[in-house]
């Protein structure tokens, strides 16, 4: 028995292996083809013998990347703190107070991520329009939070019901504390796990967001890295090295990001997800 377990881990482990790998090598070709001088026609798969970075400089300006950085950043900033002080509040009371009302509201959020966000572009752009919003923060922010925020109270009201004890609860009740400080003393300083996921997802999301950016930020003050990217591939389809400079600075944030944070993504997916 301990031979078959050795040996179907060895097994999984090679396929886990050979999944990163493939997933690996898009990557390896950004990074070559992004290194490569102008007039270096070698194979992509060949790491140059004399690389440059004068592609993510040319790329960074001509782009105009610094300005499409910081409004991306500040998008993605407040949106995943809205996220997470809105949804973990909203969860905390969904999931400790199991009224017919509170059940309802659950089950309309679940209901809510089945339906695609595309299917209210239409009526949602007219809204902007009417109320004078276009090219603003401020409406991709409201519209990251409204369209995130049914899966953050989904993790989180599974995580309060499958990890966070009652008794702390009921003890620091008992010592005299009310909701709010029981919830922001108590409560979240345990669902770190969980705020790790529901951080890495949004933030990935709305960083890489396009279908919504491309309509509401469409001036050029206001353009996010993956609308200035796309239009920035237009201008330079023939100098991919340009391309893949400017690719590479746009991911870089984000996989950082899941650096820090993976230790607590799988833990608090997991956990979010079971008692939901």
């Amino acid at each position: 028995m301990d031979y078959m377990n050795k040996r179907k881990k060895v097994v999984l482990s090679i396929i886990a292996s050979l999944i990163a790998l493939f997933h690996l090598v898009p990557f390896y070709i950004l990074i070559t083809t992004s290194l490569k001088a102008k007039g270096d026609f070698t194979s992509k798969w060949i790491f140059p013998d004399y690389f440059t970075v004068e592609n993510f400089t040319e790329a960074w300006n001509m782009a105009n990347l610094g300005n499409a950085f910081i409004n991306t950043s500040v998008i993605t900033f407040f949106s995943a703190l809205l996220l997470i002080f809105f949804g973990s509040m909203a969860a905390y009371a969904l999931a400790r107070r199991q009224t017919k009302l509170n059940k309802f509201v659950y089950m309309l959020f679940i209901a809510i991520m089945v339906i695609p966000p595309l299917t209210a572009l239409v009526p949602l752009y007219q809204l902007v329009v009417d109320i004078g919003m276009m090219n603003t923060h401020e409406i991709a922010i409201f519209n990251n939070v409204a369209a995130y925020l049914p899966l953050a109270i989904f993790l989180y009201a599974g995580f309060i019901r499958s990890t966070v004890p009652k008794e702390l609860e009921e003890a620091a009740k008992i010592d005299g504390a009310n909701t709010l400080v029981i919830f922001f003393k108590i409560v979240f300083p345990l669902l770190k796990p969980v705020t790790a996921s529901i951080l890495i997802i949004s933030s990935v999301y709305i960083w890489n967001d396009y279908q919504f950016a491309i309509f509401f930020l469409q001036a050029e003050e206001v353009k996010t890295l993956t609308v200035a990217l796309a239009g920035f591939f237009g201008q330079n389809a023939n100098n991919l090295n340009l391309v893949a400079a400017a690719a590479i600075m746009a991911v870089a944030p984000m996989a950082i990001l899941f650096l820090l944070l993976q230790k607590h993504f799988v833990k608090g997916l997991a956990s979010g997800s079971v008692k939901g």
